[in-house]
């Protein structure tokens, strides 16, 4: 065991962990999603684990920046995890990452963790940052190792209260069926297609509805479901019941109102390549939109 953990940590090390000297662009009063897997590691065991959380940046002193968790969760094994009482700091401007504090599981097991990320690349869409640290629980000390994503969301204000009952129109694509084929569709190409959606990423407070339009050729789907990271095809997802729409045929649109907190992954079954991230949590005057890079003009 204690060489699995050798080579574990050689691994990251030669990964470029811990030589890398890019930096992210970290400001106040944005909004971040930070997801991404890896192992916590014991003597005896090796277990997958994944992290998916909301952030929040704070006022900025001197190059660090304080961030609240909003939500959010931490898997170990099949356990999962909510966040309790989590703080967290970038450093640096945004060369590192400290998470600290307190989860919860559904049997109420007593379990902290404290987490260091350095950043290892980043693009106009993401940051890829790798964590190690500690999962503590009652009966165990677990050492991780994540790499993770770490994506930006910007601001939209609301400006009429008559938008709440659709808050957002979020268009799916014309080509966006065809990308799992060899179709060919007149007007389209579809040769590097890697957009599905208008936008893919939203950050929005409960209560707040959504208004799906489907300007593909094909019929699609939208559903909710937790993400299981490093798996494809059928596996990609695993249901959670919390959105469904039902079929959405070409040129009709449905509304989903997002009523709990939490992290929503949503896709489509039958092409799971297509998904949008949305965290929702509590903001009063906004909410926040995002697309990725990959996402270019008409």
């Amino acid at each position: 065991m204690r060489a699995i953990i050798f080579l574990l940590s050689l691994l990251f090390i030669s990964s470029g962990y811990f030589i890398n000297e890019s930096f992210a662009e970290i400001s106040e009063n944005q909004a971040f999603l930070l997801e991404g897997s890896g192992f916590a590691v014991t003597e005896e065991s090796i277990k997958t684990s994944e992290i998916d959380l909301a952030l929040s940046s704070q006022q900025q002193s001197g190059s660090s920046i304080n961030f609240l968790t909003e939500d959010g969760f931490i898997t170990l094994g099949e356990e999962e995890f909510v966040i309790s009482e989590l703080e967290g700091k970038f450093l640096r401007e945004g060369r590192y990452i400290r998470i600290n504090g307190n989860i919860e599981s559904s049997t109420g097991l007593d379990t902290s963790i404290s987490f260091f990320g350095r950043l290892v690349e980043e693009s106009k869409d993401a940051s890829v940052y790798g964590f190690t640290g500690r999962i503590t629980t009652s009966d165990e000390t677990y050492k991780i190792i994540y790499t993770t994503k770490l994506t930006t969301l910007s601001k939209i204000t609301i400006t009429s209260t008559e938008s709440e009952k659709s808050d957002l129109t979020i268009h799916i694509l014309k080509g966006s069926a065809a990308q799992d084929t060899d179709d060919i569709i007149p007007g389209v190409d579809t040769s590097n297609f890697l957009r599905f959606f208008s936008i893919d990423r939203i950050s929005v407070h409960p209560g707040t509805t959504i208004t799906i339009v489907n300007d593909d050729i094909a019929n699609h789907s939208i559903i909710s479901g937790k993400e299981n990271y490093g798996t494809r095809g059928d596996d990609a997802f695993t249901p959670d019941g919390r959105i469904s729409t039902g079929e959405i045929a070409p040129g009709e649109s449905t509304t989903i109102t997002f009523d709990g907190l939490g992290i929503y992954k949503l896709y489509d079954p039958d092409y799971n390549y297509m998904k949008i991230e949305v965290a929702s949590f509590p903001i009063v005057d906004n909410f926040i939109t995002g697309i990725t890079n990959n996402q270019q003009d008409n």
